[in-house]
């Protein structure tokens, strides 16, 4: 009967489903095992008549809700990079990028910008008209389309960039905006120029055409995978003029093309719900990455039987109110040759789902609704291991970790009041179940360590008290290395993603002491997103340069209710600094 459920269950639902079976974890992994580089470690218990009792029901809730996920491939848009004269090129769209001095017009009321003042006059100075009617004055946010004869392309498509545009957020703005301008227009063929490129270095161009490029992707992903109905974006390819041509434009092309393809696959784990994506999926999904890039990376998968014998106590505390199985991810990322320069560890919290446990989230702005999100600190570090496999830079090792569980409430789950054991030997006071994550990642941070790491960098959707403090859209990051904050800050110069430095105060460690154990896992409301970064300090080898980055606000767009895929570009720019 067991076999007759499995069978029936779909692909990615067979590791929640089986966890306890020896002969059908076995169908499960025994195709990704089949790799040299992938390694699994079970520790598989006999199937006794309550263990039996047990598999009925994990079998029943795997599937809660019958929801699967519709097999949808992501849209592939085929990038150039092209010197062609803006009144020759032909396609459904030709979209300017302009500020808004390229908007200034004479006493004529004609552009002065040389691009628009060409495109205006084989137009016969109707888009100077059209776009004085459309008061589109270049602002960022704005823009128009025209469909105007008299070009080779069919329309013609005005962006506004703002003041000025030199960060590279603003121009993948562009690109997601050239997007969105194609699937209103049902455009297949686009084509991108910037009104203004004089005077840009090479090195600007590449970067230029870079966000412009990873834009684009991003801006046609749509998440439809649980609706029942659903269009297929009509762009196929993307045109971009007058950044130059050659192969180190292709090859950072693809390279955009690669870390936006990475940045769906985070995105679309954050957005999967939790009757979906458990433990056991997350985990499956990150053997799948190890299985694609097996001639790079690798991966060893660890149960809770395996992670007691680690004494993973903290990370195991939580884990143990819910149904669904933990399951500790580790994929090693070692290049094809060459020595190794550098070795980092990317660790993400892995909270499939937080109910709260005991301290249930309840009330206003509890969000108790999107806590599926609480795995975005995970989702970021497998996307930069998804980039990295198809990277493939050298000289360096990259550890990827995840303590992957939920925090639900049971009889079998901790209480407030209970004392956890780390695996470090260090006890904690659990004051807030609800201050589960940085129980998690004291378990990770430990193992990190233990791989002989040189850097580790923590992701984690871990305090409310840091979205207060930055708002919506911006990381906080507490270490206590300058030299890696650094790194990191150059990084996200790159990616365009916003961090800001916090403090890590130790004075503050005071509110964090337990007359019974070493420490309790919260110190209240005042710097809260201080002392849960102090906490996980607590847990990270001093000879190891350390980062913890709070990423609750940015990896959520609250307004269309849908996942940013946040962290993976800084991430990977990070990894590829450290390989040169």
């Amino acid at each position: 009967m067991v076999a007759t459920i499995v069978a029936s269950l779909p692909s990615f639902l067979l590791a929640s489903s089986v966890a306890h079976s020896s002969s059908t974890s076995s169908l499960i992994f025994n195709k990704l095992r089949s790799s040299s580089r992938l390694r699994f470690s079970f520790a598989v218990a006999p199937l006794c008549s309550r263990r039996a009792k047990f598999m009925a029901h994990t079998l029943a809730s795997a599937n809660l809700g019958l929801t699967q996920p519709a097999n949808i491939e992501n849209p592939k848009i085929a990038f150039a990079a092209k010197e062609i004269d803006v009144g020759e090129w032909k396609g459904d769209m030709l979209a300017v990028g302009v500020t808004e001095k390229d908007m200034t017009k004479d006493e004529n009321s004609k552009f002065q910008n040389s691009i628009l003042k060409k495109l205006d006059r084989l137009l016969g100075g109707l888009l100077a008209e059209v776009s004085s009617e459309e008061d589109f004055t270049g602002k960022s946010g704005q823009s128009t389309v025209l469909r105007l004869p008299g070009l080779g392309s069919k329309r013609v498509g005005l962006i506004g960039l703002g003041q000025s545009a030199s960060s590279p957020s603003a121009f993948r703005g562009l690109g997601e905006a050239v997007a969105a301008a194609a699937k209103t227009a049902q455009a297949n063929s686009v084509a991108v120029v910037l009104a203004s490129s004089e005077g840009l270095s090479n090195e600007s161009k590449l970067g230029i055409a870079s966000a412009i490029a990873s834009g684009a992707v991003l801006g046609i992903h749509e998440d439809n995978r649980y609706k029942s109905e659903s269009k297929k974006p009509q762009l196929k390819s993307l045109d971009i003029l007058g950044l130059g041509t050659g192969p180190d434009l292709e090859k950072k092309l693809k390279y955009a093309e690669d870390v936006s393809s990475a940045i769906v696959f985070g995105r679309e784990l954050v957005n999967s719900p939790a009757n979906v994506l458990t433990p056991a999926a997350l985990a499956e999904e990150a053997s799948k990455i190890a299985s694609s890039y097996s001639d790079v990376i690798s991966a060893n998968i660890l149960t809770a039987e395996q992670c007691k014998e680690l004494k993973m106590g903290s990370y195991l505390g939580v884990a143990a109110a819910s149904d669904n199985p933990p399951y500790f991810i580790h994929l090693c990322y070692k290049p094809l040759s060459g020595p190794i320069k550098a070795k980092l560890a990317l660790v993400g919290k892995g909270l499939t789902f937080d109910s709260g446990g005991y301290n249930i989230k309840t009330g206003p702005g509890c969000s108790i609704d999107v806590m599926k999100i609480d795995m975005g600190g995970s989702a970021a570090v497998l996307g930069s291991a998804k980039a990295l496999g198809q990277i493939k830079p050298p000289g360096v090792e990259v550890h990827f970790i995840v303590a992957s569980c939920e925090n639900m409430i049971s009889g079998t789950g901790m209480r407030p009041g209970d004392i956890l054991t780390a695996s470090n030997g260090k006890t904690i006071e659990v004051n807030n179940t609800d201050a589960e994550g940085r129980l998690t990642l004291a378990d990770a941070l430990v193992y990190a360590c233990n791989q002989g790491v040189e850097k580790i960098v923590d992701l984690a959707t871990l305090t409310g008290a840091c979205i207060v403090a930055l708002g919506p859209s911006i990381a906080g990051v507490f270490t206590p290395s300058d030299e890696l904050a650094k790194e990191v800050f150059e990084a996200s110069e790159i990616s365009g993603e916003k961090f800001w430095r916090m403090p890590l105060e130790e004075s503050y460690w005071e509110s964090m002491k337990s007359g019974v154990a070493d420490m309790v896992n919260t110190g209240g409301r005042p710097g809260g997103a201080i002392t849960a970064a102090l906490f996980l300090k607590q847990f990270v080898d001093e000879k190891v340069q350390w980062m913890h980055i709070d990423l609750a606000g940015p990896v959520w767009n609250e307004k269309k209710r849908v996942a940013t895929g946040f962290g993976v570009s800084t991430l990977v720019e990070w990894v590829l600094k450290n390989s040169s």
